[in-house]
């Protein structure tokens, strides 16, 4: 069915159909309203085209394998859903979102028991939908008290739609008058930022957690772009006190992109502006976006 947006409604599809926003309905009863049971994952439609789209995907299966949901529909079919669902929209650059819910059971209990699994993809204009800040002269983070959620009660691999963790953390930087915060392990680990992953520089060198954290996409490409450059790059252990003393900080993710950090905890970043290894990769990530190289086609080409 082909339904032609409004100026101010988006297509979105849910269960097999596209339709008008206000009419996509989902039950109060699913297990993904009544405990946060869902999993989704993210991408980014740049130049008419969908970047690492088939990652994307992967990652989303992997994520619903993990917490025993099965996705009522192939992968094979679910791509071409996702580029429906932008065409829908008259997009080419997008923020694409995928949510697959544990559905309704029989009962609105924790128990899941015979669920029926929902399926939701949505597209907005890209800028519009993640807000840009002052990326060009850099964002300001915090370390929250907040914690992240070790790997033995919740495995960070899993992009479940229970983000709590991960909103009492912003919350708590946003009340501190921060951009982003920065979540620590149980042992003072750096892990990652909401919705971010963490990379610092130093003499050149890139270094990145290793551990409890979302293996990002953007993440692997940023590490991929900086061998490129002829920078290396090591997965290893950070602390606060190697973020506060490191030559420049950002932040990677699909919907933000790439997120110079110029003050962490008030102390300065390196010279405070954005760095010239973050000013490469930005320019270098955005190039890679243009080009098509590794992207899905929404509209041919």
């Amino acid at each position: 069915m082909n339904v032609v947006p409004s100026y101010h409604e988006f297509i979105v599809y849910l269960d097999g159909q596209f339709l008008p926003e206000t009419q996509a309905k989902l039950s109060i009863f699913d297990h993904a309203v009544l405990y946060g049971d869902a999993v989704f994952d993210t991408c980014c439609a740049w130049a008419g085209a969908v970047f690492k789209l088939d990652a994307h995907l992967d990652r989303l299966y992997e994520s619903a394998k993990a917490i025993l949901l099965d996705i009522p529909i192939t992968k094979a079919d679910l791509r071409s859903v996702v580029l429906e669902t932008i065409r829908q929209n008259q997009l080419r650059e997008a923020y694409v979102k995928i949510l697959v819910t544990r559905g309704v059971g029989e009962l609105p209990i924790l128990r899941p028991i015979n669920c029926r699994p929902s399926v939701i993809v949505f597209a907005r204009p890209y800028g519009a939908a993640v807000g840009s800040g002052d990326k060009a002269h850099g964002q300001t983070a915090k370390i929250t008290a907040t914690r992240r959620i070790p790997a033995e009660a919740l495995d960070p691999k899993i992009k479940s739609c229970n983000y709590l963790n991960h909103v009492l953390a912003y919350l708590e930087a946003q009340a501190a008058g921060c951009d982003h915060a920065i979540e620590l392990d149980l042992q003072g680990a750096v892990c990652e930022a909401p919705g971010f992953n963490v990379f610092m520089v130093k003499r050149r060198g890139l270094a990145t957690p290793a551990d409890n954290i979302l293996v990002g996409i953007t993440r692997q490409t940023v590490c991929e772009l900086a061998v490129r450059l002829g920078c290396r790059v090591i997965e290893t252990r950070l602390t606060a006190f190697d973020l506060y003393n490191a030559d420049e900080v950002f932040l990677s993710g699909t919907a933000g992109g790439i997120v110079p950090i110029v003050q962490i905890d008030g102390r300065t970043i390196g010279s405070g502006e954005t760095g010239p290894i973050t000013q490469a990769i930005i320019r270098a990530y955005y190039a890679l976006l243009e080009s098509g190289e590794q992207s899905t086609p929404v509209y041919g080409r």
